[in-house]
This record gives C-alpha cells, sequence and structure tokens, in this order.
C-alpha cells in the first residue's frame, strides 16, 4: 500500500461525523444525521468525500485474537542480509499467518514483524521454523507484549 501525501481540511460537521464512527462504524446514517443537524443526503455526501480524499477506507471487523487461543503477542527484529530484497522478505513473511503486521524501519532492523501465537513454544516455532528458515533472513530479535496499554487512532 502506497502512503498518501494528501492533506485534507475538515470541518467540524466533518469531525463529529468521524467521531461517531470511530466510536462504532455501524451507527446509521440517519443516526449521524440526528446527531450532527443535517440531512441523511448531506452526511452520505460529506462520507463520499473523505472516502474519495483517502481518509477513511470503509469499516472493519476485528476480531480478538485471544478468542482465538492466541494468547501470546510479539515483536521481532528482522535483520536482513543486505543482498536479501526487502520486497521478497515481505512476500514470504505474508505466507505466514501469524505474522499480523510488518514494517520497513530505521535504525538496527531491517523489518519489525507484530506476530501473534497461541503461546510461547507456538511463538518459538513460527521463529525457528518460518521466518528464520527464510532465506536472507541473519536472524531476529524478539519482545514479547506482556500487556497492551494503548490502542486508539489518531484523535479528531
Amino acid at each position: 500500500m502506497k502512503a498518501k501525501n494528501l492533506s485534507i481540511t475538515i470541518d467540524g460537521i466533518d469531525k463529529k461525523i468521524l467521531r461517531k464512527l470511530m466510536e462504532d462504524a455501524r451507527t446509521p446514517i440517519l443516526e449521524i444525521a440526528r446527531l450532527v443537524g443535517i440531512s441523511g443526503a448531506a452526511i452520505h455526501q460529506r462520507l463520499k468525500k473523505l472516502e474519495k480524499s483517502g481518509l477513511i477506507s470503509g469499516s472493519q471487523c476485528i476480531i480478538d485474537h485471544k478468542v482465538l487461543g492466541y494468547n501470546t503477542l510479539a515483536f521481532v527484529g528482522v535483520y536482513l542480509d543486505k543482498t536479501m530484497s526487502h520486497l521478497d522478505a515481505v512476500k514470504l513473511l505474508k505466507r505466514i499467518p501469524e505474522v499480523l503486521e510488518c514494517h520497513f524501519t530505521s535504525g538496527q532492523w531491517s523489518l519489525f514483524v507484530k506476530v501473534v501465537s497461541k503461546n510461547n513454544a507456538h511463538l518459538m516455532h513460527i521463529l525457528n521454523e518460518d521466518i528464520l528458515t527464510i532465506s536472507g533472513v541473519l536472524r531476529t530479535e524478539t519482545f514479547v507484549s506482556l500487556d497492551q496499554q494503548i490502542d486508539r487512532q489518531i484523535q479528531i
């Protein structure tokens, strides 16, 4: 996904709409219209404008990985051989279902990866059998999350 270097100006009405949708993306347009004090058609037009600008892109169904038994969350710094293409590594990491995110980084790691696993033994298997077997991966550095304290989006 390419980052967009666009800037959009949003007004107070847009902010009210966005705050309500960030609270609950399934809020009906007419409920938002009553809250904001404009017509449902105007809300719809504003949402289309915000989608077209790239500020918002649909809605999500968020799965709690712990409910599925994935109780260990870890962040893995991946060191790549200089000859290894970052894009090739990402392509291979995408094949590992427990890899939720992958970031190109500045600093000591080539990639920084977010991984869920059922337990520490499962995490060790993912590291040793999946990630470290990727050609060009020299080594990893793993940080296990003990508890997430903040989970939010940017404030509008």
